[in-house]
């Protein structure tokens, strides 16, 4: 009677590789979550944008500013709070066969959006358009 246990692939290294590929699937799920944030970061912005532009008419003129300020400025919550989840589990695992995004590269991304949300509030309250 022959040895099952040696006619099998070493079970072992296959439970480790499922292992690594669950993570790369993982480190993707993470980076399509970020880019989901990403687009809801920047549908904030052309909400507040729009609702400036529609109603930049109405009396008091601070109210409709205030009100785009308000979805501008969650915009930049939005897409700070989504870097920092996405730079959590990109610390935390490894990559094996996929390449990741680096971490700078998604603070690059939350920066830029930032810096022109940020823009754009101040050019609302001081361009007075």
């Amino acid at each position: 009677m022959t040895d099952d246990v040696d006619d099998q692939p070493d079970s072992g290294s296959r439970a480790a590789r499922r292992t690594e590929l669950a993570e790369d699937r993982t480190i993707l799920a993470s980076e399509r979550t970020f880019a989901g944030w990403v687009r809801t970061s920047l549908g904030c912005i052309a909400i507040g944008l729009g609702f400036h532009a529609l109603f930049n008419k109405m009396e008091p003129t601070w109210l409709p500013k205030t009100i785009a300020t308000g979805f501008l400025l969650l915009a930049i919550l939005i897409i700070w709070l989504a870097e920092r989840r996405a730079a959590a589990v990109l610390e935390r695992m490894d990559t094996h066969v996929v390449v990741s995004a680096r971490r700078m590269n998604l603070r690059w991304i939350a920066g830029a959006v930032s810096v022109g949300s940020a823009t754009l509030v101040a050019a609302m309250w001081l361009v007075g358009v």
